[in-house]
């Protein structure tokens, strides 16, 4: 087979000496870059092919499948250089099985979204939780999680919500609905009728601040410019619940919230009532054992709680926090140390770290 006096030109503006030396290391950031082609095999690869390394002296390089084939060549079996990357391809795969798994009256079995994907069971598995964060089981709970809570929002009587939600058997769903709902379903569908919660709005040294309780614990603490949109997101939570004002005993629950955020490292020993997922929940609950004046990236937030590779995840159950300085999500930052988004504001975030930094600065013990 003939070589092409062009095919090391083809591959575009890197250097030969450059490309060779990704090829021998595997490197996948060249990976579209360019692909090369042994003389010996008749195949050609990408940059992080795993096959055994050519001689350099039959390998050529080329900008892309379509220059390889033209000069002869077949793509490699391994690496499949004619197809989108691995990680593209997993991501399509992982995307179809979610559409399945939606599509679906009840979930699928892992054997059976295993074969859509086109994997092994046992791979499937792991490619799905470092792709999203979660299995495909919680991906399925969480699902029909939503499907029973937009019913339920509908009007729909519970029954009715549940088996069409997918749910087997009323006695399955009632165990788990608390973390699923947050509360008795029958509360739910009323929009939190039933539910009583006491507030209290006042001011603090990151703008105003609402303290709401029921009666196992403090439900929300939000912080923000002014008053009024805060008690519109605590009843937009609870759009029938009992709001009540605070008395003199809540006040000094309000009182404790406020010296949090003045001094986080205090902490609050105070209940919390905490309504999520049962993924957000783990979530928070690591996020309360990142001490005061420490952070982590959403990488590392995501190898505690138990799902390398679902930082996305990870930083979706942060954003959906309704208990600021509490559950200190703005203790999590990106990979470097950059500040990312917070819910209550990046300025209000950087503040809170400074403060925190400051004061272990200032007591180490």
């Amino acid at each position: 087979m003939t070589i092409p006096t062009d095919a090391n030109a083809d591959a575009g503006a890197d250097s030969a000496d450059l490309r060779w030396a990704a090829v021998q290391r595997r490197d996948p950031a060249f990976d579209g870059r360019f692909v090369y082609s042994v003389r010996t095999t008749g195949v050609y690869c990408r940059p992080s092919c795993p096959s055994r390394a050519a001689r350099r002296a039959n390998v050529a390089f080329h900008a892309g499948p379509d220059a390889a084939e033209a000069a002869g060549f077949r793509p490699c079996l391994r690496c499949a250089p004619h197809l989108p990357p691995l990680v593209e391809r997993q991501r399509d795969a992982v995307a179809r099985v979610c559409r399945l798994i939606d599509a679906a009256d009840e979930a699928p079995d892992l054997d059976s979204l295993a074969q859509a994907a086109g994997m092994s069971r046992f791979h499937f598995h792991r490619v799905f939780k470092a792709q999203t964060g979660i299995t495909p089981k919680a991906y399925a709970a969480a699902r029909r999680g939503e499907r029973v809570r937009h019913g339920l929002a509908q009007g729909a009587p519970v029954l009715d919500a549940l088996f069409d939600a997918g749910y087997g058997s009323s006695t399955r769903f009632y165990a788990g609905a608390q973390a699923v709902l947050g509360m008795a379903p029958a509360h739910y569908r009323a929009g939190g009728r039933g539910e009583t919660i006491r507030f209290a709005i006042g001011q603090c040294s990151l703008g105003a601040i609402l303290v709401a309780a029921t009666g196992r614990g403090i439900c929300a603490i939000l912080i923000g410019d002014a008053p009024a949109p805060l008690l519109d997101d605590l009843q937009a939570r609870f759009p029938q619940a009992v709001l009540e004002g605070a008395d003199a005993a809540f006040g000094q629950t309000v009182a404790q919230v406020i010296a949090l955020v003045e001094a986080p490292r205090i902490g609050l020993e105070l209940p919390l009532d905490v309504r999520g997922t049962a993924f957000q929940q783990r979530v928070w609950q690591a996020l309360r054992s990142i001490p005061a004046g420490r952070t982590v990236s959403y990488a590392e937030l995501a190898v505690i709680v138990g799902v390398a590779g679902g930082a996305r995840a990870v930083a979706g159950a942060c954003a959906a926090n309704p208990i600021a300085v509490a559950i200190p999500c703005h203790r999590v930052v990106r990979t470097g140390g950059a500040l990312s988004g917070y819910r209550w504001g990046i300025e209000r975030k950087r503040t809170l770290l400074e403060r925190e930094q400051e004061q272990v600065a200032s007591n180490p013990d």
